[in-house]
């Protein structure tokens, strides 16, 4: 494992919500993403997300409130909680979570990633 530069990855691509891979450990990806407009309604069955915001400013609703995540902070949203991540501006995403967990959880459609691009 080589040290990582944060900014460096983030340059090498410019699409949204297409996560990739930057990092693994204990069975978990290290995940970062572009994100500019509204996501999909979804949920995690079996797992825990976490949202860390590296750039800009992320919305995440769920059904009874709305998070809101400015840079260097995140939230976990506990497995089974729906929920629908918003960016008016773009944000660049960092995010930890199991090797198996989809983009899109229990929803699969267009934005759904099944195989991450390492960078």
């Amino acid at each position: 494992m080589n040290k990582i530069n944060l900014d460096e990855k983030f340059s090498l691509f410019n699409e949204y919500w297409q996560p990739k891979l930057v990092g693994e450990l204990n069975g978990q990806h290290v995940k970062i993403a572009k994100l500019k407009g509204e996501f999909v309604w979804h949920k995690h069955e079996h797992e825990d997300e976490m949202f860390l915001i590296h750039k800009g400013q992320l919305t995440i609703k769920l059904r009874e409130e709305e998070i809101i995540l400015n840079e260097g902070e995140f939230y976990i949203v506990p497995r089974g909680v729906e929920h629908k991540p918003i960016a008016n501006e773009e944000v660049h995403l960092i995010m930890f979570e199991p090797a198996e967990t989809l983009n899109t959880g229990d929803v699969t459609n267009k934005m759904t990633v099944e195989k991450i691009e390492r960078i």
